[in-house]
């Protein structure tokens, strides 16, 4: 059950789950707030809780309510799609073989005779998970050792409202294949940020002060990657 709480103009949503922290959420796309928390936990300590970061909840509804969203796309010849930060015009061939390959400024989607934007869709998301699963081997080869952690799972994946995420409890790290889109720095921002949650879950203090020491950039490549336009979305609610 869904309790909601309203303070200083912000609405949020409570969910009782079987966890042992709490956990603030805001989601795309028009900020709305979402807490979840432990089972037991008195509410009166959740409206605590959440009024303590109502400063954060309120920047974080601003910049996802001003961030950029790409037009619908209908994957047809010559239109527009980012690959790694470079803009790149789509050319589309008919082939007994399915694929898709980057070719200079050119995104190439060769798909069967009679396949539809469904197909080509498919097609150039599986590709855009590729992309960012070869991407990691090499950033984990240069992290891991620095930060002394290592997780047991990774997983690219279609994610509506986040980047990435970390459950340090099972040692496993998602990241979305949307980064595959964005300039690689962005990547390795948030494949560090997921990687540094293994040694502190939160957002706090050791948070910030691990990510000053190895990453000093961070907040750039944060604020970047917050600019860039996102995927184009229909949400269901």
């Amino acid at each position: 059950m869904v309790t909601r709480l309203e303070f200083g103009g912000v609405s949020v949503d409570v969910l009782r789950k079987d966890i042992k922290h709490l956990h603030l959420s805001v989601h795309p796309p028009t900020g709305r707030v979402r807490i979840s928390a432990p089972e037991r936990m008195d509410l009166d300590a959740i409206r605590v809780f959440a009024i303590s970061k109502l400063s954060w909840i309120k920047r974080h509804q601003h910049t996802i309510r001003e961030q950029d969203r790409e037009t619908p796309r209908e994957y047809l010849e010559r239109e527009s799609h980012f690959v790694w930060g470079r803009r790149c015009l789509l050319s589309l061939e008919t082939a007994a073989r399915p694929g898709v390959e980057l070719s200079h400024s050119r995104l190439v989607i060769r798909t069967k005779s009679g396949a539809g934007v469904v197909q080509r869709q498919l097609s150039l998301d599986r590709w855009y998970r590729r992309q960012v699963q070869q991407a990691l081997p090499a950033l984990l080869a240069r992290w891991e050792p620095r930060l002394g952690v290592k997780p047991k799972r990774f997983f690219v994946q279609h994610m509506k409202t986040k980047w990435g995420s970390c459950n340090p409890a099972t040692g496993s790290i998602r990241l979305n294949t949307e980064l595959a889109k964005k300039p690689p720095v962005c990547l390795e921002y948030l494949v560090v940020h997921e990687l540094v949650h293994l040694i502190e879950p939160t957002h706090g203090p050791k948070f910030v002060e691990l990510m000053d020491r190895f990453l000093p950039k961070w907040r750039h490549y944060r604020d970047e990657l917050n600019r860039l336009p996102v995927r184009h979305e229909d949400w269901v609610y």
